[in-house]
């Protein structure tokens, strides 16, 4: 190879790497930015009240975290929530799941009822259930970065995104003890396989292991 080949290999290799070093930062894996990748019910919880303090919207954002949770959705199954879904008066849900989910008929308790009640008087007859100030479903993006910052208000040791609730109800079921089949059906789950995670991590089943030895 001659040395302008050379030249030209070795300039196209340094704005590579200088290209590479002057972009964005790659995207760390979850693992590498948290521990797990679910919430407790403590700190769902928290999180709640959290929301409850923050902004002019803290009763609709407080609420939409409990449905969240609850009912185990997907951020953009509650960006897309409509009031047709919902039969208040008889305390029912009805969830439409995305990823080909099976949909599934959900009861309602009656905090939720009250607090749902309340919010289509104080927002109006609208569509949809979560709204903006513009009168439209809150994009997934504003769900992100509300359930972040309340977050950091509550003081989560975790870096917290939305599919966290999701997660925690499916380990909460587990942990209660319901039915395999019975969560799968819930979480809208097609495969089984996908139900099997949040029943794996149950510690019950590992209870009196560590009986063997005392300090």
């Amino acid at each position: 190879m001659s040395k302008k080949s050379n030249q030209k290999s070795f300039s196209g290799k340094s704005k590579k790497k200088a290209k590479n070093q002057d972009g964005p930062p790659l995207k760390l894996p979850n693992r590498e930015k948290r521990s797990r990748e679910y919430l407790t019910v403590t700190e769902v919880n928290k999180l709640i009240k959290a929301a409850k303090s923050l902004g002019r919207h803290s009763e609709r954002d407080s609420l939409l975290i409990l449905v969240m949770y609850r009912h185990a959705l997907r951020v953009g199954e509650t960006a897309d929530l409509r009031w047709d879904q919902f039969d208040l008066n008889r305390g029912r849900l009805h969830v439409n799941r995305l990823k080909n989910g099976d949909p599934s008929v959900h009861y309602l308790e009656g905090d939720e009822i009250r607090a749902l009640r309340k919010l289509r008087r104080d927002y109006g007859a609208t569509e949809f259930v979560f709204e903006s100030e513009r009168q439209g479903p809150l994009t997934t993006n504003a769900i992100h970065k509300m359930i972040a910052r309340a977050g950091l208000e509550a003081g989560l040791e975790l870096s917290v995104h939305p599919h966290m609730l999701r997660h925690g109800k499916g380990y909460q079921l587990a942990d209660e003890g319901i039915d395999t089949r019975a969560i799968q059906s819930y979480m809208g789950h097609k495969n089984i396989q996908h139900t099997v995670l949040y029943t794996q991590l149950n510690p019950k089943r590992f209870k009196g292991f560590g009986k063997d030895v005392r300090l």
